[in-house]
Parts: structure tokens; C-alpha cells; sequence
């Protein structure tokens, strides 16, 4: 059973939410949360798999909770899915920066929430591919003025040529599958290859993965073209 919790500062959205995960028989809705603090409080005292987070709440704002909570050891296996209807670059960067395993706008459809659930319940990050053409256009424009590039993060020096490749790839926003056909890998490959880069970087999610892809430079418009 997946435990989520839900922390939006309006009632009727924790409602929707809360009708729509109710009906799966592999989610429960352990508790509800009206602002960021009660959400940290909450994933403490519950240690749910899955919060799901508004960006925008009194007292504390999800990306703070979110930092909290993906920094206390104690709470290493709840995943953070950040929920807002604000779907701007600074926005989607703050949530992974802040360890968020997913990032999804309120009107997403309902199906693509109980997906988002399940895959960052076991351990996998959802970032669609629109989202990393925003934030690779974001880091395109915070290019410095004399067109320089990032310095690779010195860590990266641990990696394999492949495993190089198979992070851009990652940082691209592919999926194994995806990956594997590019590369023309088996997928159980190509998921090793992933596992083992998350391993040698100390990262705890696929979407830590991506900002350190972007933030070491691997990553500019049209390179996957």
C-alpha cells in the first residue's frame, strides 16, 4: 500500500486529490496537511511514501518543507511530489533543488497523478519532458556573459564514458527505455547503468540526477537534436 500524504492550503483541492487517490486500492491517504509546517510535521510523525505538495502555503512554502524533509535522514524514504499551478522555470528548478523526486502542474489529469504516485513511490523521479525543456532553456539563459560554461562537477571524474553518455541522456529527460533505444542498450541495462551513476554520485533520486546534469554544463538546447 502506498501512503500518501496531502498538503495544499485549500480544502476542496485536498478533496479532489483525496477522491481521486481514495478510489486505487493501492493508495492510502494517511493525512492532510493545510500549510508546509504541518506537512514536515506530518512526514515526520506518518513517514509516508508520497507527499504530495503545494508550492504556495502560509506559514511555511512547499519548497522549504520539501528542503526540510528530503534533508532529515529520518524521513529517507518519503518522496516529494510538488503540485502548483504555477508552472514557471524558477518554480520547477526551486522543487528539484530542494529534492523533489516530481513536479506536476494542479490540472494534470487524473491518471497522470496516480501515475506520478506510484512511480515516485518505488523510487523513480517523474519529470516529463516538457518541464526539461524549460529548465534547459532557464540554464541556457542564465549562461555567463562571456559564454563561458559550467566547470564539470569535479565527482563526474568517477563516471564511465558510457555512464557520461547515460547521464546526459538522463539529464535530457529520457527514459531507461528511452535510453536504451538511443544507445541501443537492453532497458535492465540501461537501468543499471542508472542505478550505478546514482550510486558513484551520492544522488538519492533520478531527479537529482537531471539538476546535476544541467548544473555541470552536459546539458544545452539542441543537444539532444
Amino acid at each position: 500500500m502506498i501512503r500518501v500524504v496531502l498538503a495544499d492550503d485549500q480544502t476542496l483541492v485536498r478533496a479532489g486529490f483525496r477522491s481521486i487517490l481514495s478510489d486505487e486500492e493501492d493508495i492510502e491517504v494517511v493525512g492532510e496537511a493545510g500549510d508546509g509546517e504541518q506537512a514536515v510535521a506530518l512526514a515526520d510523525g506518518l513517514r509516508p511514501d508520497v507527499v504530495l505538495m503545494d508550492i504556495r502555503m502560509p506559514v511555511l512554502d512547499g519548497l522549504e518543507a520539501t528542503r526540510r524533509i528530503t534533508a532529515d535522514p529520518r524521513l529517507d524514504g518519503v518522496k516529494v511530489v510538488i503540485l502548483t499551478t504555477f508552472d514557471e522555470d524558477e518554480h520547477v528548478y526551486g522543487a528539484l533543488r530542494s529534492g523533489a523526486s516530481g513536479f506536476l502542474v494542479k490540472d494534470t489529469e487524473p491518471m497522470e497523478l496516480l501515475h506520478a504516485v506510484r512511480v515516485v513511490a518505488r523510487g523513480d523521479a517523474l519529470i516529463a519532458p516538457a518541464v526539461t525543456r524549460r529548465l534547459i532553456a532557464e540554464f541556457a539563459g542564465r549562461a555567463d556573459p562571456a559564454g563561458r560554461r559550467p566547470d564539470p562537477a569535479p565527482r563526474l571524474e568517477a563516471l564511465t564514458d558510457r555512464e557520461r553518455e547515460v547521464l546526459g541522456l538522463v539529464g535530457a529527460g529520457l527514459s531507461n527505455d528511452e535510453i536504451a533505444g538511443r544507445l541501443v542498450l537492453s532497458p535492465a541495462t540501461a537501468k543499471t547503468h542508472v542505478s550505478r551513476i546514482m550510486t558513484k554520485l551520492e544522488v538519492r533520486d533520478r531527479a537529482q540526477l537531471v539538476v546535476l546534469a544541467y548544473e555541470s554544463g552536459m546539458i544545452t538546447p539542441g543537444w539532444l537534436a
